[in-house]
This record gives structure tokens, C-alpha cells and sequence, in this order.
């Protein structure tokens, strides 16, 4: 069952857009600042940073319009012009993030992607980093596991047989996916088989953090977290 979003977000959201450059692909919103949490701390979602993705068709083009109306929100980056940035971001995950931006009275979290990365993450699941934050509940019967399964890129069916498949067998997809479907694991299987997708490029991304974020910034995180 879905989340449902805060009240009032459409209006805040549009506000926060309203900020940015508007040659946006796409942009949406997720994470505990738009969908309300269960247990204790649901009370608090307002109070929570708003995360944004923007996908953009050329990366440097909106860093460059970005940098004129929202160059406090870079790093020391910024020194190094739009075209860097781009570079930077097309690491790892494909992505840019600017983080602890004030903003309309919140703290906002933007990335920044380029909409043929994101096109292909989805599609693709390649890295899955903007992708999994797209991702719906399905449904766990095993032949409604077993059609989810045949669904999913080739990439993470690859990463499921290579995990659940025996060197020398030789069985095909099907036959392998068919199984993981029926067992009482599947769901373990398939998030081992997510974790060997994402787990490289959220090394780089990560490292990319220091870089975009400033140390300033990452020392409030940090700070954030510890209280």
C-alpha cells in the first residue's frame, strides 16, 4: 500500500522548483520529507530534508544556469566551471547532489542526472541508485514472483543465476528464476543480487560526496546523524 504524501506538498514542491533553472526532463521528490513514515518519529516528516531528483538533458548547460542563480549551493567545485561538474557527476552513479541547501524555510537535497543515464538505470538497472528509489511493492506469490522476475534486466537476472546456480549445471534463466521464485528466499536472493549491482557504484558515489557536499557540509551531516 502506498504512502501517503504530506499535505499541501504539491504547492511546496512547486515553490522549491520554482528556485531552479526549468529545463527539467523530470523532477521528483522522495524519502521520509514527502511520504509519511510509520512509528514514533511520523509526526516529524515536515521537519524532515526534502529530497529532489532533476534529470536534465545537458548536464553542463543546467549546472551553468544553476551556478548563476545557486552557486552557494556547490561545493568549492564551483571554481572549476560547469563542464567539471558534469564530469564529476557522470561517476559513479551518474549523478550530483548538492545537499543542506536551505531553501522556502526546509533543508532540501538535490542530485542531478542526465536523463539518458536515468533512462538507462531504469531500464537497464544499471547502478539502480536512482533507480531503486522508483521501485513499487510487488506481489510475493510465487508465480507472482516468478512473472517479476522474468521482467527484470538482464542485468540482475545475470547477478541472481550467477548467485543461486552451481558452476557446471548449465541451466537456463528460466529454469533458475523459476526456482528462486518458489523459494521461501527469494526476496534474499534478489536483494544479494541488487546489493553486487549497486555496490560499486555507491563506493564511487560515495567518495564523490567529499567532493561535492565540501567538508563543512559533511561535518554537519555527520553531526546530524550522531544526534
Amino acid at each position: 500500500m502506498a504512502l501517503p504524501v504530506l499535505s499541501s506538498s504539491g504547492v511546496k514542491f512547486r515553490r522549491v522548483l520554482a528556485h531552479f533553472p526549468q529545463e527539467l526532463s523530470l523532477g521528483f521528490a522522495y524519502g521520509s520529507g514527502v511520504f509519511r513514515q510509520a512509528g514514533p518519529s511520523a509526526g516529524h516528516s515536515e521537519n524532515n530534508m526534502l529530497d529532489f531528483v532533476f534529470a536534465v538533458d545537458d548536464s553542463v548547460t543546467w549546472h551553468m544556469m544553476n551556478l548563476l542563480k545557486n552557486k552557494s549551493h556547490y561545493s568549492f567545485l564551483k571554481v572549476f566551471g560547469p563542464k567539471q561538474i558534469s564530469n564529476i557527476q557522470s561517476y559513479g552513479a551518474g549523478i550530483y547532489y548538492n545537499t543542506l541547501v536551505p531553501c522556502n524555510g526546509r533543508m532540501i537535497k538535490y542530485g542531478v542526472i542526465s536523463t539518458d543515464a536515468l533512462i538507462d538505470d531504469l531500464l537497464h538497472w544499471r547502478t539502480l541508485y536512482v533507480a531503486g528509489r522508483l521501485q513499487k511493492p510487488i506481489d510475493k506469490s510465487p508465480e507472482g514472483q516468478f512473472t517479476q522476475l522474468m521482467a527484470l534486466p538482464k542485468n540482475l537476472q545475470q547477478k541472481i543465476t550467477s548467485l543461486v546456480d552451481p558452476p557446471g549445471k548449465n541451466r537456463d534463466v528460466e529454469e533458475i528464476l523459476l526456482q528462486v521464485a518458489h523459494d521461501p528466499d527469494c526476496g534474499l536472493v534478489v536483494h544479494q543480487g541488487i546489493s553486487g549491482i549497486v555496490r560499486s557504484s555507491s563506493i564511487v558515489q560515495s567518495a564523490k560526496t567529499i567532493l561535492t557536499a565540501g567538508a563543512k557540509k559533511i561535518c554537519n551531516l555527520q553531526c546530524e546523524e550522531i544526534v
